[in-house]
């Protein structure tokens, strides 16, 4: 069996979307005939059960400049992903030019690097896979391949300098587009996970092998055939809500108007909410609970586990997703459309721009895209139509089309590009 070496910061945090790529193309390589051991950073004091991993110690840049600056951490990595403009930001903004260039994990490069050497000085390796964010991991993928002569894949999950959450200096953007090619210039392969993206860093690399491998599901968490579903015509949502970015008001509005119009009984639903905290779900959803007298048919219960999440998206009539209002997002695929194609209940995506996930439902029947309040008025009411008729909202899933965003189908994909470099 031939070995990999895979470089993702993210690896043992299991929450992280980042994360969820990696552990599934690690968890199915082997099938394929490639044995995965992951370079990452040690989490606690528990190792990763049932993946080999090289974990090395991390001095985080972050937490040494939180007394200095006085910033909470999650505001220093802009976690949130909403631009408030305010002084906070703004010396957000200077410290990451600054400071935490060319991300604010970069102080993980000499103990990886070390790590890595290390472990190729003792073992053959036939193929590197370095995947980003941050994007620290390919520099050290590429410092290693500069030294040991190993081809390598460079997995752009979040696009470096052309990442559409990038809110820099012009010179900042000049800097960061100067170190990718320098960087990337050595990788034998550029994948990323949708093609629209590809076209960015073909438009960027040229000359360069760029390929397409999506993100997906693991195949055992798919949803059983049989099972009970929630007795409500329950719609669930599972994840963070940006408010700025995202339309949740349109479901509120088209529930309270189906109402009015007497096209539904509210007794018979229960919309229910998890993800963030529940006392900032709350705070974001109150006012318009308030606004469309929703409050008997919504339930807010915060943050679970992911494994709670999965059992509650199998047990729905519909699953809610949230788009992103921006059109840079049309070539980006949120990781929650993926968990929801494993529960195999029907999807409703709101907002957005359409893009890849609009394609995406389209192809596989999973759900449908859209935007406006009589167009999800209508939706509803034909799923809520079923449930009274039948006690379950139609699924029309088509398993052929959804399991080719399986973590199956991905590791095959990657396995098939590593063979291809590997006998270059």
């Amino acid at each position: 069996m031939k070995k990999v070496l895979i470089i993702s910061f993210f690896f043992n945090n299991k929450e992280e979307i980042g994360s969820v790529r990696l552990r599934g193309l690690a968890k199915y390589l082997p099938e394929y005939g490639w044995e995965p051991t992951i370079l990452t950073i040690k989490r606690g004091n528990e190792s990763e059960s049932g993946f080999r991993t090289l974990e090395t110690e991390y001095s985080d840049l972050v937490a040494n400049w939180e007394s200095k600056l006085g910033l909470n951490s999650e505001n220093i990595k802009l976690k949130s992903k909403e631009n408030h403009k305010n002084f906070t930001e703004s010396l957000i903004k200077v410290w990451l030019e600054i400071f935490a260039y060319p991300d604010p994990e970069k102080n993980w490069y000499k103990p990886a690097v070390k790590a890595g050497s290390e472990l190729l000085e003792k073992e053959h390796f036939d193929a590197i896979l370095s995947s980003s964010s941050p994007v620290t991991c390919h520099l050290i993928a590429n410092k290693l391949k500069e030294i040991y002569k190993i081809p390598w894949i460079a997995d752009l999950r979040d696009l470096w300098a052309y990442n559409h959450y990038y809110n820099f200096s012009r010179f900042r953007v000049f800097r960061d587009i100067n170190l990718e090619k320098r960087t990337l210039a050595s990788a034998n392969v550029l994948s990323t996970v949708s093609k629209p993206l590809a076209d960015k860093l073909i438009e960027l690399h040229e000359n360069k092998n760029v390929v397409t491998i999506l993100n997906g599901f693991d195949p055992k968490n798919k949803a059983e055939k049989v099972r009970m579903l929630d007795k409500k015509f329950s719609i669930i949502y599972t994840g963070r809500i940006y408010e700025k970015n995202m339309d949740i008001e349109l479901l509120f509005k088209a529930i309270s108007q189906l109402n009015k119009e007497k096209e539904i009984n509210l007794d018979d639903f229960s919309i229910e909410f998890y993800g963030n905290q529940k006392h900032l779900l709350e705070k974001q959803l109150s006012p318009h609970i308030n606004k469309y007298d929703l409050k008997r048919i919504i339930k807010i219960h915060g943050q679970v586990s992911h494994e709670d999440a999965l059992k509650r998206q199998k047990k729905s009539q519909l699953l809610l997703l949230l788009n992103w209002n921006d059109p840079k997002e049309k070539g980006v695929f949120t990781g929650k459309i993926f968990e929801y194609l494993s529960a195999q209940r029907p999807i409703i995506a709101l907002g957005g721009y359409g893009g890849v996930v609009k394609e995406l439902l389209e192809q596989t029947k999973a759900g449908v895209s859209l935007n406006n309040t009589n167009e999800l008025k209508r939706i509803i009411k034909s799923f809520y139509s079923e449930f009274k008729l039948n006690g379950e909202a139609k699924y029309s899933g088509i398993p052929k089309e959804i399991d080719k965003y399986s973590h199956k189908e991905m590791a095959m994909r990657f396995s098939e590009v590593l063979e291809r470099i590997n006998n270059f």
